[in-house]
């Protein structure tokens, strides 16, 4: 993927030679053109056309920036209650990810939504423990996160 960002880079700065239109809008015009030529290429490249990961990358960060809105609202909604009407608990989650990097990020991202800790990665790397501040049902957290979190970071990794 790297080496595809790197050769598109590239190919935009020659078209801006080649155009001898040294702006910005001369290299985005050239990124562009670079990118088809990429597309039109990409067979002969041992890895995917490289714009498959980014926008799954775009997918994972909109993704979290929903939940983020979403989990932010349901806690200032336990917050704002006159009575205090949450379950907290732990749970175990056991996860298809395999990589340092996937389950690592996955526990990251459960972290930083408001609402969700992970406490611990069990030494397989293939249990997480997570604490919630309202655990009405645990399957259905298990699939939330398998669904969304877990399948945009296979996205991303494979």
């Amino acid at each position: 993927m790297a080496f595809q960002i790197v050769l598109n880079g590239l190919l935009a700065l020659i078209w801006m030679l080649l155009a001898n239109d040294m702006t910005f809008v001369g290299f985005v015009v050239g990124y562009f053109i670079g990118m088809a030529f990429l597309f039109g290429l990409r067979r002969f490249f041992k890895k995917p056309f490289y714009l498959r990961k980014v926008w799954a990358i775009v997918k994972l960060l909109g993704l979290f920036l929903k939940e983020l809105v979403l989990s932010n609202i349901a806690v200032i909604g336990h917050i704002v209650r006159p009575r205090l009407t949450v379950r907290p608990g732990v749970f175990a989650y056991r996860t298809e990810l395999r990589s340092d990097w996937e389950v690592t990020l996955l526990a990251c991202l459960i972290t930083l939504t408001p609402g969700t800790l992970t406490l611990e990665v069990s030494p397989g790397q293939d249990t997480l423990y997570i604490h919630a501040i309202d655990i009405g049902d645990a399957d259905e957290l298990k699939r939330q996160i398998k669904g969304s979190f877990e399948r945009a970071i296979r996205e991303v990794t494979r």
